[in-house]
């Protein structure tokens, strides 16, 4: 694994994919809310840190929140037991248990959370909550989804997070509004296919990787950190075709799952739900392009004395998963035609 980890920390780890199996393979809301209570028990020891106060103050804010979505998931699926037959109160419940699902991930408006917390991790905390934490509650979304209601919120998702990340100095905040943003992406795709949210899922959580790993080696956290840096001219742009990528540029892998998602749209004459989408992606794109632009244009003298020195076997892995970023896109246009 790319990142380093103790044992202690490598067996939560183990129990936290477990928990994840044991949530999407059960037959039993209540199955998949224990399987939720251990995934929240792992996560906790691997978030927080004796050594540092904001990730022991995160895992306390993490553990909260998450412990009240467990209460409404839970108390919904009791009253559902015994108030089954109407069918008007059944689509109440639906509601009830896809807004504790959504609360479980960080969609919108149950976001609030989301960036604050991710700004007191790591950046390996960072990854699993952007990407692992988001299987359980998609899949249990999947089975009693209420699709106006999702219609509404995948919106809200996608507005959010383009508009919520315009005005981020931090690196990871950043990202949390981009993870928002693809959570409306995602949503919609789950309401085409599982196997289409599933390759979304998988594209998404490579290219999150990439930027974490990247991020991690560097020792990244903020936007002005980009810009004082002095890096050589590979690694700035490889670090800029993965923000491309990231925000869906046709020319790179990232693009790939959105040009479905939007074929499936036009083809079903979903023509304003995928304009607000697509103009969302312009304004991720503007944001992150804006990045780039600050990074390539800015010189300062006062530190170019500091260079960055990555082992040479880093920037093997790091100059490998973006060749697949970039080429990605002309294998998998043959793979889609």
């Amino acid at each position: 694994m790319f990142f380093n980890i103790n044992s202690n920390k490598m067996f939560f780890f183990f129990i936290l994919m477990l928990s994840t199996f044991i949530s999407i393979s059960s037959n039993s809301w209540m199955g998949c809310w224990i399987g939720l209570e251990i995934n929240l028990l792992s996560f906790i020891p691997l978030i927080s840190n004796s050594n540092n106060l904001l990730s022991s103050e995160t895992a306390i804010k993490y553990f909260l929140i998450q412990s009240i979505a467990s209460i409404n998931f839970l108390f919904t699926i009791l009253l559902k037991l015994i108030l089954i037959k109407n069918f008007e109160i059944n689509n109440f419940f639906s509601i009830l248990i896809n807004s504790s699902l959504l609360m479980k991930m960080g969609s919108a408006p149950f976001h609030f959370w989301f960036p604050n917390i991710i700004e007191g991790m790591s950046w390996l905390n960072c990854f699993i909550l952007m990407s692992w934490q988001k299987i359980t509650p998609m899949i249990l979304l999947s089975y009693y989804l209420n699709k106006n209601f999702l219609m509404m919120i995948m919106l809200m998702n996608t507005i959010i997070g383009a508009i919520g990340g315009i005005n981020q100095t931090s690196l990871r905040k950043l990202m949390s509004f981009s993870s928002i943003n693809n959570l409306g992406w995602m949503m919609f795709s789950i309401l085409i296919s599982e196997s289409l949210w599933l390759m979304y899922f998988i594209l998404y959580s490579f290219l999150i990787s990439i930027m974490c790993f990247m991020f991690y080696i560097m020792n990244i956290y903020f936007i002005n950190q980009l810009f004082i840096y002095n890096m050589n001219f590979l690694m700035k742009f490889i670090l800029f075709m993965n923000f491309l990528s990231m925000g869906g540029l046709p020319p790179f892998l990232g693009f790939f799952p959105k040009w479905m998602i939007i074929n499936f749209m036009i083809f079903n004459k979903f023509y304003i739900i995928s304009f607000i989408f697509i103009m969302m992606s312009l304004i991720t794109l503007f944001f992150y392009i804006r990045i780039i632009y600050s990074c390539v244009m800015f010189n300062y003298l006062k530190l170019k004395w500091f260079k960055i020195f990555i082992k040479n076997n880093y920037f093997k892995n790091i100059n490998f998963l973006s060749l697949i970023s970039l080429l990605g896109l002309i294998f998998s246009t043959f793979f889609y035609l």
